[in-house]
């Protein structure tokens, strides 16, 4: 389980920025700090009104020089028409090979409706060393984060 202080994890996965590239995280250090918002599902209520709250703060965010991507298991292609029917202003990862969600342990299932293997609602605020600096896990989907606790650790993390 990844916790604050520890190295966070690197990954390369899809990034969805309205074409699609790549995301490397090791490669990614120069724009830290990283927040990484993880959310279940594109297109759900909880998630689209997280997504848009990120959007509405995102001068917060850029005012400490901190780099805010959404992340979940849509395809890029799914994560492009969210980010595009949302007017996101930030781009959103791709975890559709479920690497993020094993490495930083925020899987869940939904059994009740037979989908396995989603994100739980997380946050993790990664520093330009590479650290993890802030996290903040939900067992409850229906939980949105403390938006200005974010806000916090995303500015702790720039100094």
């Amino acid at each position: 389980m990844v916790d604050v202080g520890d190295d966070a994890p690197d990954f390369t996965v899809p990034l969805a920025d309205g074409d699609v590239g790549s995301f490397t995280l090791s490669d990614r250090l120069d724009e830290a700090p990283l927040v990484f918002a993880f959310f279940p599902a594109a297109f759900t209520g909880t998630c689209t009104n997280e997504m848009q709250t990120f959007r509405d703060r995102i001068e917060n965010f850029e005012s400490v020089d901190a780099a805010v991507y959404g992340v979940s298991i849509d395809t890029p292609f799914t994560l492009n028409e969210f980010r595009r029917q949302n007017d996101l202003n930030f781009p959103l990862l791709s975890d559709a090979n479920r690497t993020l969600v094993d490495r930083y342990d925020v899987s869940m299932d939904f059994a009740s409706l037979g989908v396995y293997d989603v994100s739980k609602r997380a946050v993790f605020v990664v520093d330009d060393d590479g650290d993890v600096t802030y996290k903040w896990v939900s067992d409850d989907p229906g939980v949105e984060p403390n938006y200005e606790e974010v806000q916090s650790a995303a500015a702790s993390a720039a100094d």
